[in-house]
């Protein structure tokens, strides 16, 4: 590391011990992993010799850790291969291990991690036994060595986050007989040798760890899982569980090792161990936020069932002083259908006691809220505002995508968007999303469909990208193709109800009633909060002619969109549904009033006027009803059923006379009586209009009313 002015002109240090402490004081200043002092060289029975050969390996170390902490991994991996063919030390091979896998070395690392090392570590079984009754803290068959025995090779305990090994002190320049090397090194050890021999692998639960993950990165899901185990083998080992904290505080490898299980279950299509893997790792560890992350965006759990495990978590057993902040993150990230005072309680605390008001996460719960509630614009000036703070925000960038697709005079905002994105990300699935979503928004499914899928390939766990995939489908008139997409979607995404939900909506639309009654069902006991599938289902009970059941239900959608305070525009449909089933039940006055509050919300909907003009229709109100049927074909004149309807009631007006079947108010006689005063009352007005009249004009009528005409050549005078 290059010195400070100050320390260029101190001069050289002439004693190369305190030279060495006083750069390793310097190097606990900078960071902790430059702490690492293991004196290699102690053959020489020269002091200064010994002294300056342990100080050499050791500047090389800094240098290492230094080369990692400002990401010249190329420098890191070149001085630590040097350090460990001089020292042979676990500790040194387990950081190149680190440096090969940072720069996506992964069988490089692999290798370096499995290969035989001179160790003496203690008898271990395969760590996917569970069942053990000496399994140790650290995961293996016998207790931690003490650390006063030096020459033994000691794993990390289970729960740690530093070095997995202690620092080794022995000869570093005995000249041993060569270890055999690659797939088979263990195998080709000679018998004499294989007692002091071992793999890293399988003398730390880090690098067991450090392994598995190269082996996911490389696409090894068998090695993987055998490496991992398919279940936790410290489950039952006494030292662990939710309640046990962790020894320094940081992330139990117990949890990150489950997290990575999980993550290999998804790979080999087991979603069910995949999701109680990462139930598992977060309930060792509440601070394994990807754990949480997989569970909530993957949307594995039902709406209870995720809001009842996340308040369960041991926040005060594992995080006692920053447990209720833990909670409140936790439970922002939510989904809204449900709880809603809960969600607004926990972001009003969070920006209240904790300062977060312009933070990405909690600015995210906001956004999420106003999206429940189907206020596109709301939601848009927010994602804006987060999108603001940080370039990518992963959760907001399909709220903010949707909110552009659903307002039309910010397409071409769109549009932009995914160039722009296209452009800097190619290799997210994000970019190519929204490409796909500016195409649905222009109604070119085919397109859209393109790369819907491409972004699927990308990453099979985006929800968005299944789901828009299958709208395309049904929007193009493709119901089966739409069904079986829907299908796939809810069996990969097993906690939301919107796929089913849709399968049920296709479903209605093909007569499968049957099959769209169990899909609405399934959805509503997964989901019972959303109004949309209150509506849907009400929409089932009218195909049935259920007209009570499904009037029941749209009140019960109109008053859900009511708590979660949503825009009115977006519930016009259902108080036309409701309004259809009144008029079906025969009661014409609440289907009016259901009606005209569809007008009230928008006042240019055909399908209202045309039925208020038949619920008048059938009230006996045929002026009424003929000014809604003309007023509804303004708007829409193909209208087939309106035009017959209006036809209908201009005949039987034209047949009834002008006051219809009840005939005229008062009855005939009192009609006719009114009639009379009323032609005497017009015959004595032009009376008095003719007695108070002007003298009349001279010339003729004819002159007069033409008065204002040019005469024969006035014309061509004017124009000469």
């Amino acid at each position: 590391m290059a010195e400070s002015p100050e320390e260029a002109s101190s001069g050289p240090l002439t004693n190369i011990k305190e030279g060495f402490v006083w750069r390793i004081r310097d190097a606990l200043g900078r960071h902790p992993l430059a702490n690492d002092n293991t004196d290699v060289f102690q053959d020489s029975g020269d002091e200064d010799e010994e002294e300056f050969e342990w100080g050499m390996v050791d500047r090389m170390r800094l240098w290492r850790h230094d080369a990692l902490m400002q990401h010249l991994y190329e420098t890191a991996a070149f001085w630590g291969d040097k350090i460990v063919s001089w020292t042979n030390d676990p500790n040194d091979a387990f950081w190149l291990a680190q440096t090969y896998f940072m720069t996506h070395q992964y069988s490089r690392a692999e290798r370096l991690l499995t290969r035989p090392f001179r160790a003496k570590p203690p008898i271990i079984p395969h760590p996917r036994r569970s069942d053990d009754a000496h399994v140790g803290p650290n995961g293996f068959g016998s207790p931690t060595p003490a650390p006063s025995d030096a020459s033994m090779f000691t794993p990390a305990p289970l729960g740690g986050t530093g070095v997995p090994f202690p620092d080794l002190k022995g000869k570093g320049r005995e000249h041993d007989a060569r270890l055999p090397m690659g797939p088979t090194a263990m195998i080709n050890v000679a018998a004499e040798q294989q007692e002091g021999v071992s793999r890293l692998v399988d003398m730390s639960v880090v690098c067991r760890y450090l392994a598995a993950q190269c082996l996911v990165r490389q696409g090894k899901w068998a090695e993987a899982t055998e490496m991992l185990g398919e279940a936790n083998p410290f489950r039952n080992s006494g030292r662990s569980g939710p309640a046990v904290p962790n020894t320094d505080g940081g992330i139990k490898v117990e949890a990150s090792m489950c997290h990575l299980r999980g993550l290999l279950m998804l790979k080999l299509n087991r979603g069910d161990q995949a999701k109680t893997c990462f139930m598992e790792a977060l309930a060792l560890d509440v601070k394994c936020y990807d754990a949480f992350d997989q569970l909530v965006s993957g949307e594995m759990m039902t709406l209870e069932e995720e809001w009842e495990f996340v308040q369960s978590l041991a926040y005060k057993e594992q995080t006692p002083e920053d447990a209720d902040f833990v909670r409140l993150i936790y439970t922002a990230r939510l989904r809204k259908y449900k709880h809603a005072d809960e969600h607004a309680i926990t972001r009003r605390r969070l920006i209240e006691e904790y300062g977060l008001s312009d933070n990405p996460d909690v600015l995210f719960s906001f956004a999420d809220a106003l999206y429940a509630q189907f206020r596109w614009a709301d939601c848009f000036v927010i994602t804006s505002r987060i999108l603001d703070l940080v370039a990518v925000h992963a959760p907001t960038m399909p709220l903010h995508i949707a909110c552009m697709h659903h307002l039309q005079h910010l397409h071409s905002k769109l549009f932009v968007l995914a160039h722009e994105l296209v452009e800097r990300e190619p290799e997210s699935a994000i970019s190519w999303y929204a490409v796909g979503v500016w195409y649905l928004s222009q109604k070119k499914w085919a397109d859209a469909r393109t790369y819907f899928s491409k972004t699927s390939l990308m990453d099979p766990r985006f929800g968005p990208a299944w789901i828009a995939f299958a709208h395309t489908f049904a929007f193009e008139g493709e119901h089966d193709h739409a069904v079986t997409a829907y299908s796939t979607c809810a069996r990969m995404f097993t906690g939301s109800h919107l796929p089913l939900m849709f399968v049920g909506m296709e479903h209605i639309i093909l007569s499968n009633y049957a099959q769209a009654t169990e899909a609405l069902n399934a959805a509503n006991t997964m989901c019972d909060g959303d109004p949309l599938l209150m509506n849907e289902r009400g929409v089932m009970a009218f195909n049935r002619q259920q007209y009570d059941e499904a009037a029941a239900m749209f009140q019960q959608a109109l008053d859900l969109a009511q708590v979660t305070q949503g825009s009115q525009k977006s519930w016009a449909t259902t108080y036309l549904n409701l309004g259809t089933c009144f008029r079906k039940l025969g009661r014409l006055e609440e289907a009016r009033d259901a009606y005209v509050r569809v007008l009230e919300i928008d006042n240019r909907s055909a399908p209202a006027l045309g039925f208020l003009g038949l619920v008048y229709h059938l009230m006996d109100r045929l002026h009424d009803a003929i000014m809604k049927y003309h007023e509804a074909l303004s708007i829409n004149p193909i209208n087939g059923h309106v035009l017959d309807l209006l036809n209908l009631a201009l005949e039987t007006g034209a047949d009834e006379g002008m006051f219809g079947m009840s005939g005229p108010p008062g009855g005939e006689t009192a009609w006719e009586d009114r009639m009379k005063a009323h032609a005497e009352k017009e015959r004595q007005l032009k009376l008095m209009r003719q007695q108070n009249a002007p003298p009349p004009m001279a010339g003729t009528a004819h002159e007069i009313l033409f008065s204002h005409m040019p005469r024969p050549g006035e014309e061509r005078m004017a124009l000469g």
